[in-house]
């Protein structure tokens, strides 16, 4: 098994994760980015940024991650396009595996972010990808000039209509309330745009079709209603879950999953740190999250030093 050791190794390839290490390498530390084996993050799926700044105009998620990427390798960071299987923070150094690979480090920073979250009826998991998707940037080209729907009412779900509103017919979102949870930026740019419609107070209780999505069936939680809306394809944007599964047994996890930190990005394991939506629940935003690997970077610098001052 190859070994290689490094001062610090940031598990996570978003902004976060590329931040951190563009200020981990300028304090000169050996630096190695485990990215995963779809690098980026989120913002490879998302289109028009335009609350990130310094980009006048907005700019596509995967050009941004590409600069920063770019900006870090010439810094002199390493990049490793694998996924991380286990860790063991048990001993010094910590100790990281990706595939065949053993590597060590004095601090770790884990910033691998949040995925989609589905539904977890039965009907969704037989038409994800015959009409059923959880991704409009991914998916949305599929459905132009059709009618589809969003579920949802937070900024993931405003995100995604405002997206598909610009390729589809026309956008429906089913919301389980009466009010959204989005942003109010977001909110009133989804309300003013003409072809997006409201089905509020409503769960889908079954996506209809065999081989191809037909429709979904819909229960009004007030009333109790049943109603059946055709549509050609159903976007589910109900936020996300925290990538932490390779973790547990290794460091403190909430109910959810998420990371728990204190000092906003230590972690119970000394010489462990945590950026962005692996652990932020509440803001979840590129600009958050890279200010959040800003900060790990700069406290797994200073551990570090203290490490050297302690032999």
């Amino acid at each position: 098994m190859n070994k290689k050791e490094y001062d610090v190794i940031i598990i996570g390839s978003g902004p976060g994760g590329i931040t951190a290490s563009i200020y981990t390498v300028r304090a000169n530390l050996k630096t190695l980015v485990i990215g995963g084996s779809t690098p980026g993050g989120q913002l490879m799926i998302t289109t028009d940024v335009d609350d990130f700044p310094g980009f006048p105009g907005g700019i596509q998620g995967p050009e941004l991650m590409q600069r920063m990427r770019k900006q870090a390798e010439l810094l002199g960071v390493e990049f490793l396009d694998e996924n991380v299987t286990k860790t063991d923070f048990k001993k010094r150094p910590l100790k990281l595996f990706a595939e065949e690979k053993e590597f060590s480090a004095h601090a770790v920073i884990v910033a691998t972010g949040a995925s989609a979250k589905w539904l977890g009826i039965p009907s969704e998991k037989n038409l994800i990808g015959k009409g059923v998707s959880a991704c409009a940037t991914c998916d949305g080209f599929f459905f132009k000039n059709k009618n589809v729907l969003v579920i949802g009412g937070g900024d993931t779900a405003m995100r995604e209509a405002l997206y598909l509103a610009k390729i589809c017919k026309t956008v429906t979102v089913i919301h389980r309330r009466d009010k959204l949870k989005a942003q109010a930026a977001l909110e009133q740019k989804a309300k003013n745009t003409k072809n997006i419609s409201w089905v509020w107070n409503s769960v889908v209780e079954e996506f209809l079709g065999t081989n191809k999505l037909e429709g979904v069936k819909l229960k009004n939680i007030v009333t109790n209603k049943i109603s059946e809306l055709k549509c050609e394809g159903v976007f589910v944007a109900i936020g996300h879950k925290p990538n932490t599964g390779f973790l547990k047994g290794n460091i403190e996890l909430d109910d959810h999953n998420y990371i728990v930190v204190n000092d906003q990005v230590k972690t119970n394991v000394e010489g462990v740190f945590a950026a962005g939506d692996v652990h932020d629940y509440r803001y979840m935003q590129a600009v958050t999250a890279a200010g959040a690997g800003c900060m790990a970077a700069l406290e797994a610098s200073d551990y570090i030093e203290e490490l050297k001052h302690k032999k």
